[in-house]
């Protein structure tokens, strides 16, 4: 029997749950040349991210479409006063004034209509000196047509566009077959960016 979407996205964060947070999201924090200890974790998952920039005593504005995901997170950071929480999509997100910006295997579920204006408004939220950290969908990527819901694919040129106000300090193309969270087999295509606001 096909699993519903929601049956995988569960199956996903019970997988997730047991994962420490990103090496990048450490990267990202060190190189954060902002006065702002605020961050956003951009589809936030299980809120692995989320817990290591609050235990560095960030303020952190989490948020994700899925309810799963917030009811995971609500449990984890309870009175947490450094970890706000929002189900939100990326269309429909306020973002805070913020110093870092965390979108790890994320913005790929991006709405590809309106992608250009919640980049705006994500690259006019971070402060100079702010670190963007995130993933980028390639178009050669197994997800880029036909996928359950709605896809951003990109191209390398198109990804590098974004960047034009930032200084790009990593940027890693994968381009190769391999293993989901679950275990499945799809072909990766994505790039993934870590980029300092310059103006």
């Amino acid at each position: 029997m096909t699993k519903t979407n929601d049956e995988i996205w569960r199956e996903y964060y019970e997988k997730a749950l047991m994962r420490k947070h990103a090496p990048r999201t450490e990267f990202a924090i060190k190189s954060n040349e902002s006065d702002l200890k605020v961050a956003i974790d951009s589809g936030c998952g299980t809120g692995s991210d989320t817990a290591y920039m609050a235990q560095l005593d960030y303020q952190v504005y989490s948020f994700d479409i899925n309810p799963d995901s917030i009811s995971i997170c609500g449990k984890r950071f309870d009175n947490d006063p450094r970890v706000t929480l929002s189900k939100a999509s990326f269309e429909n997100y306020e973002h805070p004034k913020c110093g870092v910006i965390i979108a790890n295997a994320s913005l790929f579920f991006a709405d590809p209509i309106q992608f250009q204006s919640t980049w705006n408004k994500m690259v006019t939220s971070l402060e100079k000196g702010g670190v963007f950290a995130g993933d980028f969908m390639g178009i050669n990527d197994s997800w880029a047509s036909g996928y359950r819901s709605s896809t951003t694919p990109m191209t390398k040129t198109e990804v590098e566009a974004l960047f034009n106000n930032f200084e790009v300090i990593r940027f890693h193309e994968r381009d190769e077959v391999g293993n989901t969270a679950i275990g499945k087999t799809k072909h990766w295509h994505t790039f993934s960016v870590v980029a300092i606001k310059r103006s």
